[in-house]
């Protein structure tokens, strides 16, 4: 699972948030056919009984070929637990650096955020096509944002973890909402630098904290009682595997 590319990460993702996934199934698979057809997996899952079908949908090719293309959505909540497992043992080459992330985070030291996250993007990103040159923009902030929420996924136990949901004027990427009281809350919003546009890191950065403030991401949590000097706001700049944090 380690080697699998952003495509199947992403819908590793959609699957935690309680979304659905589309995909053709094989209906005779091994193991050793994950590593030729990583979307492979799916039919594994399914035959193991993680995954259930929701949905069936027969169509054609222009050759008029048939195909069917199975809508699917993990089975109960034990298996969400599995997943999320599942999505740690994936930075688990790095899994001491992650956690000196998540405490850098939490103790608001951004100069430790950055240098964690940067020493685990570049262990990581190696591996994944970030779609440097992308045909649009939100393909590559969907990795990038994807990434990012499967590190948080550990908070969950102190925090609501939630996202792309409206708040304020429009739709944040991530929130951490407390589950305690008196613990502080966290925002942040994704860029990715586009060199052509003569964008960087920084500017990118100012972009995503100029976001957070102008579509009053916040309101949410000052609406649920969150003081604004327990409410955190970060941008996140990638470049490639390289990454700026800012804001605080």
């Amino acid at each position: 699972m380690r080697e699998a590319d952003k495509n199947i990460k992403q819908d590793f993702e959609r699957l935690l948030k309680g979304e659905s996934i589309f995909t053709q199934l094989e209906e005779q698979v091994i193991y050793s056919q994950l590593d030729e057809d990583q979307q492979a997996i799916w039919s594994l899952l399914l035959a193991s009984g993680y995954l259930k079908v929701k949905d069936v949908e027969t169509c054609t090719s222009n050759y008029e070929e048939w195909s069917q293309v199975y809508e699917l959505e993990l089975t109960n909540f034990e298996v969400k637990v599995m997943f999320r497992a599942m999505i740690r043992r994936w930075f688990g080459k790095v899994s001491g650096v992650y956690n000196d992330f998540l405490k850098a985070l939490l103790t608001d030291d951004l100069e430790g955020m950055n240098e964690y996250m940067n020493e685990i993007a570049g262990v990581l990103f190696s591996s994944f096509d970030t779609g440097r040159n992308p045909s649009g923009r939100a393909q590559p902030e969907r990795f990038y944002h994807g990434f990012v929420l499967g590190l948080l996924v550990e908070l969950t136990g102190r925090y609501v973890v939630s996202s792309n949901r409206e708040s304020g004027l429009g739709r944040y990427d991530i929130m951490l909402e407390p589950r305690e009281q008196g613990e502080r809350a966290y925002v942040i919003e994704f860029k990715v630098v586009h060199t052509g546009r003569g964008e960087t890191l920084e500017s990118a950065v100012s972009a995503a904290l100029k976001q957070i403030e102008e579509k009053k991401y916040v309101s949410v949590l000052k609406s649920k009682g969150i003081p604004t000097e327990q409410i955190r706001k970060y941008g996140f700049a990638f470049a490639g595997s390289t990454v700026l944090i800012g804001g605080g």
